[in-house]
């Protein structure tokens, strides 16, 4: 954390990271006074941060008692699933009217997938979760749309939080990613949008719930699509 930071920033870059990585789960109280001995920081900029994560729907505050970690809405997954791909398929929709950012952005992402291959070697968990979340940011932001990046940038928080960290120290489901992502990459430079977007949530499925989840909760057959899921 930079001594740059104000301490309220460094509250709340702390917190939502407790948050996103699990240490604080979703449905617990916590107290700005258990977060303040945590964190080594006074109650003023815990406060400050508290207010800040709940105008961004991660806490919920009750005077006097603390806050509420927001539980994980049911079918949140899935809706997050569904956003992500149409700003994912809009950015390569819009890409593909250009041969020049098909062939950079195909560039850019190639070399994403040579340092995340690294990464697996090298059996660096942290840098690979945070390669695939370059992987398709890198998509999103070629569409050159700051709105919808931000919006993106979102979703990627909410997918974090409802993906164990166990996902990531599975070798098996790390090499399907990277697999998964050369094959996204051929698709972009084939600049067939209707394809990735298909192939985009098969991805997702795979690569973000459990073999449980995908039972229960993405009974698909063939491609999967929006429509396929339960309501």
């Amino acid at each position: 954390m930079s001594p740059a930071l104000s301490a309220s920033e460094q509250a709340y870059l702390r917190v939502k990271e407790m948050i996103l990585e699990g240490d604080l789960p979703a449905g617990d109280m916590i107290t700005e006074g258990q977060i303040s001995e945590e964190l080594s920081l006074s109650r003023t900029p815990i406060r400050e941060a508290f207010l800040r994560l709940e105008a961004e729907g991660w806490l919920k505050l009750f005077p006097k008692r603390g806050a509420l970690v927001v539980p994980i809405q049911p079918n949140e997954m899935e809706q997050v699933f569904e956003a992500r791909q149409l700003i994912e398929t809009h950015a390569v929709r819009v890409v593909s009217q250009d041969a020049a950012l098909t062939t950079a952005l195909s560039r850019a992402l190639t070399d994403v997938i040579a340092q995340m291959t690294t990464a697996l070697a090298d059996k660096d968990v942290e840098a690979f979760s945070s390669l695939d979340t370059e992987f398709h940011l890198t998509i999103v932001l070629a569409a050159e749309n700051d709105i919808l990046s931000d919006v993106y940038r979102g979703l990627r928080e909410r997918l974090r939080r409802m993906t164990t960290r166990s996902v990531w120290h599975d070798q098996s489901r790390m090499e399907r990613i990277i697999a998964d992502h050369t094959e996204l990459t051929r698709i972009i430079v084939d600049r067939d949008a209707d394809g990735y977007s298909a192939r985009l949530l098969e991805h997702m499925i795979a690569a973000h719930s459990t073999p449980a989840q995908r039972a229960f909760r993405f009974p698909t057959s063939g491609r999967a699509r929006p429509g396929d899921w339960p309501s």
